[in-house]
Parts: structure tokens; C-alpha cells; sequence
């Protein structure tokens, strides 16, 4: 049984990798540096779980200002917090993050190797019993946590790319703000148990996709414009 369910919980991050790697069509990053940035999102859920746990015993709220609590600061803050520091530790300071597009490509991979062991954890493992936490997932928390690394990887790349000290502090705070704030919403329609509330969710998981299309796009473009204007400089 936990064989089928952890292949179930596996299924849609191994799609989600394989979109976002194949996204990089003209200057792949090197596969072992990926995979290291995998499994440190991966790992991460250990300190995670440690913090949200202590979060979770100071949380002196109730209902809404509890739910406004657990998403945006349990939730949030903390996994995004761990997810961004895998990529600023590791991939951030290596010569291989050399465009725009990088950010984004290390900011999904750390955060579907979160994603993969907290999927298994709620499929596998917590929610045996429900046979439709699986498909839930699948379709929106995992998809979720890779959009929620493109906002983060977006950032860090204007930080890491801008000529400009304070723009570059402005978006290294901007990595870890904005894929909180939309974690936190995300979480918050789930969490707070408001009449009418839960119609929103759809259509939120949509304005994030389109969102972070967007910006995905914009970074896709400018690499391959910048390739292009490489190789005429050769000629």
C-alpha cells in the first residue's frame, strides 16, 4: 500500500522537474548541481518541521488570526525561508547560476525536493485513509510549491543580477517576501474556514500560474536573446 501511495506522491514532482529542466533548453545547469539542489530541498523538511513545530506551540490566535498565523508564519515563512536558503547556499554562489533563468530553474528543483518529502509524508503516510489526498496534491500543493520557487528563483536572479546594491538587497528580501505572502494565501483559503472563502481558491491557483508564466517567459526570452547575441558577436 505505501509503495502505491508513495508512487502516487512522486508522480506529479517528476513531471514538475521535467517541465521546468526542459524549460532550459540553450544553457542546461549542470545535473549534478540540479541534483544537489534536489535533495537539499529535500532535506530541509527536517529543520522545517522542527521550527514550524515551535511555531505552532507560541501560536497563542484563534480562529481567523490563527489561520492568518499558521499559513502566513508557520506555513510561509518557514518553508520558504529553508527553500530559499538551499538556493543562496549552494547553486546562488557557484559559476553556473550565470543567467536570469537559473534562478528560477534551482528555485523549482529545491522546491519540489521539499515538495517530494512532504507530498510523501501526507499521501503515503498521514492521509492513508483519504483516496483523494493524492489527486488533491497533485493538481494543487505540488504544483504550488514549484510556482512558489519561480517567484522566489525570480528574485534572487534581479538580486543577484543588479549593478545596484540597494536593488540588489530590495529583491534579495523581495526572494523570500513575495513566495510567502503567496504561500500564505494559498494556505489561508485552505485554513480559515470562512463561508464563500473557499470559491476564491480556483481562481487564485490560476492568477498564480499565470503569474509566474509570465515571469518564467520573460526570463526564457531573455536567454535566448542573449545566446543569439552571442553567437553574432562570433561571426
Amino acid at each position: 500500500m505505501h509503495i502505491r501511495l508513495t508512487i502516487i506522491a512522486i508522480v506529479p514532482v517528476i513531471i514538475g522537474l521535467l517541465a521546468i529542466y526542459l524549460t532550459d533548453r540553450i544553457d542546461k545547469e549542470p545535473a549534478k548541481l540540479l541534483f544537489l539542489t534536489y535533495i537539499l530541498g529535500a532535506l530541509v523538511v527536517v529543520p522545517t518541521i522542527v521550527v514550524e513545530e515551535l511555531l505552532v506551540r507560541v501560536n497563542i490566535f484563534s480562529g481567523v488570526y490563527g489561520a492568518l498565523f499558521s499559513a502566513f508564519i508557520v506555513a510561509g515563512l518557514t518553508e520558504e525561508y529553508f527553500k530559499r536558503l538551499v538556493v543562496l547556499k549552494v547553486p546562488y554562489r557557484t559559476r553556473y547560476f550565470n543567467e536570469k533563468l537559473d534562478g528560477i530553474i534551482y528555485g523549482v528543483f529545491a522546491a519540489l525536493g521539499f515538495a517530494t518529502v512532504e507530498n510523501i509524508m501526507y499521501v503515503a503516510f498521514r492521509y492513508t485513509n483519504n483516496p483523494f489526498i493524492g489527486l488533491y496534491r497533485g493538481i494543487f500543493s505540488v504544483p504550488a510549491h514549484g510556482i512558489f520557487g519561480i517567484t522566489m528563483g525570480y528574485y534572487l536572479s534581479l538580486s543577484k543580477f543588479n549593478t545596484d546594491k540597494e536593488g540588489k538587497r530590495k529583491n534579495k528580501r523581495l526572494s523570500l517576501i513575495m513566495p510567502m505572502i503567496l504561500h500564505g494565501i494559498f494556505d489561508f483559503i485552505l485554513m480559515a474556514n470562512i463561508g464563500g472563502l473557499s470559491l476564491f481558491f480556483v481562481p487564485y491557483v490560476l492568477f498564480l500560474w499565470w503569474l509566474n508564466e509570465r515571469k518564467l517567459e520573460a526570463f526564457m526570452l531573455e536567454s535566448k536573446t542573449s545566446v543569439l547575441k552571442n553567437k553574432r558577436k562570433d561571426l
